[in-house]
C-alpha cells in the first residue's frame, strides 16, 4: 500500500508540482509584463521630459537670440553712425586743410569802413579833490600839480596804475603815491 501511496502521492505531486510551475509562471509573466509597462512609462516619462526640456531650451535660446541680434543692430547703428560722422569730420578737416594750403593765411579785404578795433579800456577818470595844502606833498605845490598833470595825461593814454606810481616815484621823488593815484584812477580794488 505504500507503495499506491507513493504512486498516488507523487501523481498528487505532480499534479500540485505542474499547478505551482503554471502559477508560478502566471505571476512571473504577470510580473514581467507590470516591469515593461513601468519601463515603457518611464521611457515615455523620460521621452516627454526630454522633448519638454529642448523646447524650453530652444525657447531661451531663441529669446536671448533676438536680444543679442537686437543688442547688435543697436551696436551697428551706432557705429556708422560714428562712422559717418567721422567721414564728414575728416571731409572738413580735409577741405579746411586744402584751403589753407591754396589760400595761406586768411587775407582781410579792405571794407568802405574801418571795423572799429576795441581798446583796452583806459581807467575811468574822476575830478581831482583837493588834498590840503600844498605843503603838504613833496616837493611844494608846482611839483604836485605836475605830478598830478603828469599822472593824468598817463592815465588818458593807457597807462597802467603801476607804470604810473614807478613813474611819479621816479620823476618827483614821490614816496607815497597813493593820494594822487586815488584821487585820479579811484581806489585800488
Amino acid at each position: 500500500m505504500s507503495r499506491g501511496r507513493r504512486r498516488d502521492l507523487s501523481g498528487g505531486q505532480r499534479d500540485l508540482r505542474s499547478d505551482t510551475a503554471a502559477r508560478l509562471e502566471a505571476i512571473v509573466e504577470a510580473a514581467e509584463r507590470a516591469a515593461e509597462s513601468v519601463i515603457d512609462d518611464a521611457e515615455a516619462q523620460a521621452h516627454r521630459y526630454l522633448a519638454e526640456s529642448r523646447e524650453q531650451a530652444d525657447r531661451e535660446v531663441t529669446l536671448r537670440l533676438s536680444a543679442f541680434g537686437e543688442m547688435t543692430d543697436s551696436l551697428l547703428e551706432e557705429a556708422t553712425a560714428l562712422r559717418r560722422q567721422a567721414e564728414r569730420l575728416q571731409a572738413t578737416l580735409e577741405e579746411a586743410k586744402g584751403r589753407i594750403a591754396d589760400e595761406g593765411p586768411p587775407r582781410e579785404e579792405p571794407s568802405e569802413q574801418p571795423e572799429p578795433r576795441e581798446r583796452p579800456q583806459a581807467p575811468r577818470l574822476r575830478a581831482v579833490e583837493e588834498q590840503g595844502p600844498p605843503e603838504a606833498h613833496e616837493g611844494g605845490h608846482s611839483d604836485a600839480a605836475g605830478a598830478r598833470l603828469l599822472a593824468t595825461q598817463m592815465a588818458v593814454s593807457g597807462s597802467s596804475r603801476e607804470e604810473i606810481e614807478l613813474r611819479l616815484r621816479n620823476g618827483f621823488e614821490i614816496e607815497d603815491t597813493t593820494a594822487i593815484l586815488d584821487a585820479i584812477l579811484g581806489p585800488e580794488d
